[in-house]
């Protein structure tokens, strides 16, 4: 660490890197998949920076290292913390109360205490690494108490925040018992990045409601303490995107191309193949889907071998019961609707139930013809990106559920409400059937603005906003 600390940190729940244990003890660390260290990288490299974050193993304790000239600061998180903080309050309080109540939102005190002793942990150890007047960028529901807790501990710093998935209307955050300590948490931002402007609306009709803070448009207004000047919080829309340049590309290699040419003839050539790619969480609107599916084989609409439906759905919390629920609840669903309508070799779902690598991925979205993005809710939903940056063949139908982030960008979509099963089943058979024509179209119209809106820009965009807000040197 240089002696003055870093002039950028950036503080996740994860590192970009996974660690792994070898029998003898000794850790190696793997790269973990996401846009987000894709994005930061450079920006990191640039700054010299750091990035704190869990390891992924609980009871580990590792010292800072060097990995691809970024520094990383491990912060612990023991079993217990896994339990309560992470599985808890993060993914089984806050994502089901900021996802609609899709599921019902467990409140549990003990939960909550965990969070903020966490939120502590982070805060102390970002306060450690940063510089003087560095900037600090917060990200995700799991550490929204972090801000004020910096704030408190390092004045001078400039503070982002962006959270990654929806913030919820009043009504539903009302629900929250810790409420307005989560509001005061992220209030010691400079900066609240949100996915959409909707999104920024309902934090700041939250505040309105919820304090006494003066808001004005999209700033809020923070009276300075002991004669000091007041403090100005922006809350705003920066939607994430991909590194799609770096997708497109993957999407051209011979390799690729070649590969999704054979996984349509190990799909034994459908005219028309179906693609859903997603975590296997409730969010994802992937029992609605396949409901869509079945019903529009069942009434002949659709039909097999001509056509086929791939969903890839990727693992995710598997300890929390309401995701074990799903799983059983898909399981159910392929296997009737493949015992009614597959033909012997020619199933009408082919599900996957695990991840793949970048260019299995590409390949994947090459060889279909429409993708599904049926969301219920979603930040904003990469996998409609992705598909879109690996179409260089103007080819393909993407179509979208409204209550993606993506939705409010991809003006090239089939937009659907995947509440709406014979709307969304409307949807899925005018994107079968469509003029290529009109495709192309819409898929130039969907790549222009993919390929501009990249990451890099993403990221580039909510630094340059936030290293506007003048350095303080006092409390404010």
């Amino acid at each position: 660490m240089p002696s003055a600390g870093y002039g950028l940190v950036v503080v996740s729940n994860r590192l970009p890197f996974d660690v792994s244990i070898d029998p003898d003890g000794q850790p190696s660390w793997v790269r973990s998949p996401g846009g987000l260290v894709t994005a930061l990288e450079p920006v990191m490299k640039e700054a010299d920076g750091a990035w704190l974050g869990w390891c992924g193993a609980a009871d580990a304790e590792f010292d800072p290292f060097d990995v691809d000239d970024m520094r990383l600061v491990p912060v612990p998180l023991s079993e217990g913390d896994v339990e309560d903080y992470y599985e808890g309050f993060a993914n089984d309080s806050l994502w089901p109360l900021y996802h609609d109540v899709i599921a019902p939102p467990a409140f549990h005190r003990l939960w909550w205490e965990s969070y903020r002793r966490v939120n502590r942990r982070f805060a102390e150890a970002a306060a450690k690494q940063a510089a003087q007047g560095a900037t600090v960028w917060v990200h995700d529901y799991q550490l929204q108490l972090v801000p004020a807790m910096l704030r408190e501990l390092r004045p001078d710093l400039r503070i982002g925040f962006f959270l990654h998935i929806p913030f919820p209307p009043l009504e539903l955050f009302a629900q929250l018992p810790w409420r307005r300590q989560v509001v005061e948490g992220l209030l010691g931002a400079d900066l609240i990045g949100f996915q959409r402007a909707a999104d920024a609306a309902n934090f700041v009709r939250v505040v309105r409601r919820l304090t006494e803070l003066t808001t004005r448009g999209q700033v809020i207004t923070i009276p300075g303490k002991h004669g000091h000047s007041p403090r100005h919080v922006r809350a705003a829309a920066f939607p994430i995107s991909i590194d799609s340049k770096k997708f497109d590309a993957l999407a051209r290699t011979p390799e690729v191309q070649q590969r999704a040419k054979d996984i349509r003839k190990e799909l034994g050539d459908p005219k028309v193949l179906m693609l859903g790619v997603d975590r296997l969480d409730y969010t994802k609107g992937i029992r609605h889907r396949l409901k869509a599916y079945g019903e529009l084989l069942d009434d002949g609409r659709l039909t097999v071998p001509e056509t086929t439906l791939v969903q890839v759905a990727s693992p995710s919390r598997e300890n929390v019961g309401a995701y074990q629920q799903l799983r059983d609840d898909v399981d159910k669903a392929v296997g009737r609707i493949n015992g009614e309508y597959s033909n012997f070799g020619q199933p009408a779902v082919h599900y996957m139930h695990h991840a793949y690598p970048p260019e299995e991925m590409a390949a994947l979205y090459l060889a279909a013809d429409v993708m599904l993005v049926t969301a219920l809710r979603d930040g904003m939903n990469l996998v409609a990106k992705e598909y879109v940056a690996a179409r260089s063949d103007d080819r393909g139908a993407l179509v979208l559920s409204e209550f993606t982030g993506a939705a409010d960008e991809l003006t090239g979509a089939i937009l659907v409400n995947p509440h709406d099963i014979a709307g969304l089943k409307d949807a899925i058979t005018y994107a079968a059937h469509l003029e290529p024509r009109e495709a192309r179209k819409r898929m130039r119209r969907l790549r222009r603005r993919v390929l501009t809106n990249d990451v890099a820009l993403w990221s580039e965009t909510f630094l340059a906003v936030l290293t506007a807000v003048p350095v303080r040197t006092t409390h404010g």
